[in-house]
Parts: structure tokens; C-alpha cells; sequence
């Protein structure tokens, strides 16, 4: 499955759940858009922690969000490098092989 219907597949999901618990949803859609608007740093820089965190935590919906999100910021291939060097030290392993799912992930949704 490509990262884009897998995307694809996670918002789907999303919307179900939304729908199933739209109290928590909203509530949830709302705390993320406070921290992402709010404070000093800027949406490019919370979405590259984001994905470091994605990356440490192995969720690949996560993941493909995150990435999504960067390649709409308009985050380079260098700087989404960066970011996984530093899940890949805070990390390790298992983080290492996060990591290059999501520069398949990057990749495949910035070519696109």
C-alpha cells in the first residue's frame, strides 16, 4: 500500500471516529489547533517535532500526517533528514527504522 492511500486510509478512519465521538473530537481538533498557532514557534517547527515524535513512538498514521503536513509547509528533504537523525538518536533502532519509513513516506508525498 502506498503512503497516500494509507493517508488516505488514517483520515478515513478519523472522520469514522469524529462521528462516533464528536465531543472528544472537537475537543481534541481544538487543543491541536491552539498548539499549533499558539507560542513562539513556528507551525514548520511543531510539525518537525511532531514527526520525530511519530517516528520515536513508531505510528506510522502518525507519520504519514506529519509528513503530509511538512510537505504542505514547505519542509525540504534536508530539514525532514534532520528531524530523523535526531528520532534516530533519541531513538535507536527501532526509531532507525521508523525513520526511513518516513522519508519513504516524505518522498512519495512531496513527489506528488
Amino acid at each position: 500500500m502506498s503512503w497516500t492511500e494509507k493517508l488516505n486510509d488514517t483520515r478515513g478512519q478519523l472522520r469514522g471516529l469524529n462521528k462516533t465521538i464528536p465531543d472528544t473530537a472537537k475537543a481534541f481538533g481544538a487543543l491541536g489547533k491552539t498548539v499549533k498557532e499558539g507560542g513562539v514557534l513556528d507551525f514548520k517547527t511543531k510539525e518537525f517535532v511532531a514527526l520525530g515524535m511519530a517516528i520515536v513512538s513508531r505510528c506510522e498514521p502518525c507519520i504519514s500526517l506529519h509528513c503530509d503536513a511538512l510537505v504542505k509547509a514547505g519542509a525540504t528533504r534536508e530539514e525532514v533528514s534532520d528531524v530523523l537523525a535526531m528520532a534516530i538518536q533519541m531513538g535507536g533502532g527501532p526509531a532507525m527504522m521508523y525513520a526511513g519509513k518516513a522519508l519513504e513516506c516524505f518522498d512519495e508525498l512531496s513527489a506528488g
